[in-house]
């Protein structure tokens, strides 16, 4: 075929058809968990923060849910509405008004199909390491947890009641359903430690965990709260005790 013959066949294309990228921008549409961490200097001083939220992205190009954030030890949440929009080249952009009249911004890249965006807070200051995966719009049962997970737990505690120096957290391990049905979290380690964790599944995808760990030299009772994804193939968490500006993600074999 001569060059000026197949030219003039592309311009003769519909522009969505020579406009197509990898994504779909209603692929977006439904229900996601999100996570994110790092630090932020929005109020100054830079400090380190963490954020858990359920969205659900609609097919007019609104946003509503609830997000939840770990800041100066204290947390905090609200429901928030807000306005997205999805490109062809999978570059998504949304932004979130609180019930306070704040309003935060973020810009992120997904995944064709719409199943996982990554994204960092594009305010001043703002958040630099997100995630946001799918989970089911109808809801979520105890049922969808998986026999064995992964995990990473990371971040840092700062004390709320008396004079110290903050310190880190850092820890890895496995997490595993018995015959009986009850979850057991093993860290690695040279000395390795296993203990029960008691685990709650809501309708709406929350996932409450609660845990002892050694801890800075000592048994530390550790709350979290996370969102089930991926069909329960992860729960993106945060710690929810007085101080800890902590993150967890827990992932299915």
């Amino acid at each position: 075929m001569r060059p000026t013959l197949l030219l003039a066949l592309i311009s003769a294309l519909p522009l969505s058809t020579r406009a197509a990228g990898p994504c779909n921008p209603r692929d977006l549409e439904g229900t996601y968990g999100f996570q994110l961490t790092g630090e932020t200097t929005i109020s100054g001083d830079t400090k380190p923060a963490v954020s858990l939220g359920r969205l659900l992205f609609d097919d007019s190009g609104g946003v509503s849910g609830t997000s939840s954030a770990k800041f100066a030890g204290l947390l905090l949440g609200n429901p928030v509405t807000g306005t997205y929009e999805v490109r062809t080249d999978c570059t998504v952009t949304w932004s979130l008004r609180d019930d306070s009249g704040g309003y935060q911004h973020f810009r992120g890249v997904a995944a064709p199909g719409g199943v996982r965006v990554r994204f960092r807070q594009t305010d001043p200051g703002g958040l630099r390491s997100g995630v946001l995966v799918r989970t089911p719009a109808e809801g979520c049962k105890a049922a969808d947890l998986q026999p064995k997970y992964t995990f990473t737990i990371s971040g840092s505690i700062i004390p709320m009641t008396e004079e110290g120096p903050s310190h880190t957290v850092s820890a890895k391990g496995v997490m595993e359903e018995d015959i009986n049905h009850h979850f057991h979290v093993t860290l690695e380690g040279s000395s390795p430690y296993t203990t029960d964790v008691a685990i709650t599944v809501e309708s709406d995808c929350t996932v409450e965990q609660e845990l002892v760990l050694p801890l800075e030299g000592s048994a530390t009772a550790v709350k979290l709260r996370g969102i089930l994804v991926d069909r329960g193939k992860e729960i993106l968490a945060i710690q929810t005790d007085p101080g800890a500006m902590v993150s967890a993600r827990f992932t299915a074999p």
